[in-house]
């Protein structure tokens, strides 16, 4: 197929990700767009600038970039198209949920251990609702399955990528880690 584009390829990305009805593989686009890895990753950052400013984000997950509408335009958005923020988290979900975002990719044994107590209910319970996901095994005994959040958390909480998060409290990180 002969393609004649009088875009940018930062135009081209833009409209290839407001089609896209789920994330797109960096690696995908690139080919696409015939552009290499490193032409890719500043044609993102050239768009991910000028969207700051208006009512589209770039969100990013590893290798992976979706188009969603801006955090503060939410409420907005859920009017219009007639949604009910039905999600609702113990708890104890939260913060295993917290303890995976900070310490991705993690494993059950070692939020359990953070938090003290059982906690396979609660992953369950953040897998069904999409928060996080199975992101490989450990290379450790008994290779136990690795957890990370997913790009429906980063949309619940409003954050572009999971370098949005707060940065914990001085001293606490090493408590953690």
């Amino acid at each position: 197929m002969n393609k004649v584009a009088a875009l940018t390829p930062e135009a081209l990305l833009e409209a290839l990700l407001f089609v896209a009805q789920e994330p797109v593989e960096k690696a995908t686009f690139c080919s696409l767009l015939e552009l290499t890895e490193a032409e890719g990753e500043v044609v993102l950052a050239q768009l991910e600038k000028r969207l700051t400013s208006g009512g589209l984000r770039l969100q990013r997950l590893d290798s992976r970039v979706q188009l969603v509408s801006a955090p503060a335009a939410a409420p907005y958005v859920e009017d219009f198209l007639g949604l009910e923020v039905t999600l609702r988290l113990s708890q104890a979900a939260m913060e295993a949920l917290a303890i995976i975002a900070y310490l991705q990719p993690t494993t059950r044994p070692r939020v359990e251990a953070v938090r003290g107590v059982s906690s396979g209910s609660v992953i369950r319970t953040l897998l069904s609702a999409g928060l996080v996901a199975e992101a490989g095994r450990a290379d450790t005994v008994g290779r136990p399955i690795l957890y990370r959040t997913t790009f429906e958390f980063l949309q619940q909480f409003g954050l572009e990528n999971v370098d949005d998060l707060p940065s914990l409290e001085p001293g606490k990180a090493e408590k953690v880690k």
